[in-house]
């Protein structure tokens, strides 16, 4: 059990310490309970209070013998018996509960309100009925007098399902778009709704009528609140017939007479976070408002805090046991809070022992270091010249040094060192100027090839870097770190032409920055030439300031493509002017070309018709040989076509094919010639 004081209210937080696993057995919680203090100490008010994974609801029966809690994950009910400190029953259900309800004095009736649009009702053995409403709920409240459920949510409509008639009656039309909140005042039954826009309507059930329009937007906006948006309602309670606390969702808390359009406080949680929840404490007039974040208690009359609780998990919702000192809330942990202050009442029934622990602690308070005690070695005394307090009642020894009083402690250090403020100055001043010194470009680190390249990359590095501080990421690797760049900014060859044509094109808007950039690497190299110290040296503009004065707009982006293109168009002209000058001045001669051995030369109107000829089609170019007869093309029987090309002779083989068949008829003649001689030669031996 933790013990916590604020402004002399003292706060004990009975769910605090370790929780013991289920399935160990009694024999080792009792071996664990001895050798371990804290699970020795820790109190377990209720045996298993707490969710699988997050608790969002938290409410208690009107008889205050069960507490019901609704969370997460699977979606499901848990309801507690405080009298025999223990669950009494579990029940799953399909889909998560935004909030619900009791309606009977015990856990006999529950209505929920679900994400999917559906209420469902359980009765004491478990489900009973499930409907559906048009539009997605945000909340709900009972009117006991006419059987009557109120549901607000994503529309400008609050719709009334009678459960004695068991069907929607007419609903009731608001001027807001959505509705967040609602409530039933418990003397009179007015019906109060909060809408996105700010506003709390009322209504009377009885005549279905809005009787009143209250504008808390406006209302809680002051001098010293900021806000970004216009606030809406997020938390709204009913405290007798007259009072009603509004929450929004800029962390203002508003309390109204309904007498009046004004309300009497206005306080702010400071937090800028949503209210969640709001209750009412009678015995000490308090008010008691939740956001996430934090639980504040304060005077409803004078907004004077009383106390407040900061839990370690984000809070969803808050009960306040009725009539006893026990706060209970649901957090985004597994573990539900329990919170028992002494001032604010005495402890339930059912743990009436809590009053005589806490009473007992009280008698027998631990030994505490308070924050008005300044720690101090024996080394630092020597330095005040407090030495010769050692032994007296103005120093507490302690572990390897002693506590001395604060107030103590600064008069004798203002003492040993009056000018220990122009000193604290002196060294604030430097670090300022170790800062922005941090910021400039060292001269060191730019490269020989491409400096303006490298110098801003490392502007963009240094805003990357403070982008990535607000964001808390992790920073990306540099190029000029990066060994696959490193040629970039070492190699001649890979110097950047900003004169050409391609360069000044996509990249127009270069001009302001580089010119800056130019001035800035001018100056680093007149500073780097003169060797001057950094000390003596002019403090710069940072570079962030100079980034942030260069706009590029999409109207000065095409101003700058349009002036860079004018400019190319006229170096372009001027560069023809002075070709065509030197082509005046310049004398042609005739040229003489050599024909390769083997070639004769026609004409020019050869290489003409190649011209010609390699300008056609694929298919233009095959008909034409195939006219020549150099191609042939030709069916095959499997459907597809078959093309046979004939290769084009040169004149050297054109010759000496030509000589060829020359020498084959040659010697067709001379065996014609041998043939005829030899039938000359059998006639004659044939006569003779």
């Amino acid at each position: 059990m933790q013990v916590s004081s604020l402004n002399e209210v003292k706060i004990y937080s009975l769910s605090a310490g370790r929780s013991l696993p289920e399935w160990l057995s009694d024999r080792k919680k009792r071996a664990l309970q001895k050798k371990d203090v804290d699970i020795r100490r820790r109190i377990e008010l209720i045996q298993d209070f707490e969710m699988p994974t997050v608790c969002t609801k938290i409410k208690v029966s009107r008889d205050g013998q069960y507490i019901m809690a609704v969370g997460t994950y699977k979606p499901r009910i848990r309801c507690y018996d405080t009298y025999q400190l223990s669950q009494k029953f579990e029940r799953c259900l399909d889909a998560e509960v935004v909030t619900f309800e009791i309606l009977s004095d015990d856990y006999s009736k529950i209505v929920f309100l679900q994400c999917d649009r559906f209420v469902e009702f359980h009765s004491q053995q478990g489900h009973y009925y499930r409907t559906r409403i048009p539009k997605f709920g945000r909340d709900f409240s009972y009117h006991y007098p006419s059987c009557d459920l109120y549901f607000v949510g994503a529309s400008s409509e609050v719709f009334r399902l009678n459960l004695e008639q068991g069907r929607f009656l007419n609903s009731l039309q608001t001027d807001a778009s959505e509705n967040n909140v609602c409530d039933i005042n418990p003397v009179h039954f007015l019906f109060a709704t909060g809408t996105a826009e700010g506003k709390v309507e009322c209504w009377d059930p009885r005549t279905r009528n809005r009787v009143g329009l209250l504008d808390c937007a406006l209302s809680s906006v002051t001098a010293d609140t900021e806000i970004d948006c216009l606030p809406s309602i997020s938390a709204l309670k009913f405290n007798g017939a007259l009072k009603m606390a509004v929450g929004t969702s800029t962390g203002q808390v508003l309390l109204y007479d309904l007498r009046s359009n004004n309300p009497l406080i206005v306080k702010d949680h400071q937090y800028g976070l949503p209210i969640k929840s709001i209750e009412f404490q009678h015995q000490l007039d308090l008010i008691i408002s939740a956001d996430s974040r934090i639980i504040k208690m304060w005077n409803k009359d004078t907004g004077k805090i009383f106390t407040s609780m900061e839990p370690e998990y984000d809070i969803n919702d808050v009960c306040l046991y009725p009539n006893s000192g026990m706060l209970m809330t649901a957090n985004e942990a597994p573990k539900m809070n329990i919170y028992y202050m002494p001032v604010l009442g005495p402890a339930p029934r059912w743990c009436s022992f809590l009053d005589n622990l806490t009473e007992e602690l009280e008698e027998n308070p631990e030994s505490t270091v308070y924050d008005d005690y300044k720690f101090v070695t024996r080394k630092d005394l020597e330095n005040l010249g407090l030495a010769h307090l050692i032994g007296s009642t103005l120093l507490r020894a302690y572990m390897h040094g002693f506590f001395m009083d604060i107030r103590l402690y600064h008069k004798a250090k203002m003492m040993a060192n009056p000018f220990a403020y122009e000193e604290y100055r002196r060294e604030k001043i430097r670090q300022k100027i170790e800062e922005t010194r941090a910021q400039r470009v060292q001269l060191k680190k730019l490269p020989k090839v491409n400096k303006e390249l490298a110098l801003k990359l490392i502007e963009e590095e240094g805003e990357e870097q403070q982008l990535t501080r607000k964001r808390k990421q992790k920073n990306m690797p540099s190029l000029l770190k990066d060994d696959r760049f490193k040629v970039m900014f070492e190699n001649p060859d890979f110097q950047v032409d900003e004169q050409s044509e391609e360069f000044r094109l996509l990249n127009p808007l270069v001009s302001k920055t580089s010119e800056k950039r130019k001035k800035k690497l001018k100056l680093l190299l007149e500073q780097e030439a003169k060797e001057q110290e950094e000390e003596e040296e002019p403090e710069g503009k940072p570079s962030d300031a100079e980034s942030s004065e260069s706009s590029d707009d999409e109207k000065g982006w095409v101003e700058e493509v349009r002036k860079q293109r004018k400019l190319l168009r006229q170096e372009e002209k001027v560069k023809r002017q002075e070709r065509f000058k030197e082509d005046q001045q310049t004398l042609l001669k005739p040229q003489f070309f050599e024909i390769k051995e083997g070639e004769e030369f026609r004409s020019f109107k050869d290489s003409a018709k190649k011209q010609k000829l390699m300008k056609k089609t694929l298919g233009d170019r095959l008909k034409l040989e195939e006219k020549l007869g150099t191609l042939n093309v030709s069916d095959t029987t499997v459907g597809s076509k078959q093309a046979t090309f004939r290769l084009k002779k040169s004149e050297q083989q054109k010759k000496q094919q030509e000589a060829e068949k020359q020498h084959r008829q040659e010697r067709k003649a001379l065996r014609r010639s041998a043939g005829h001689l030899k039938s000359i030669r059998g006639r004659r031996q044939r006569f003779h």
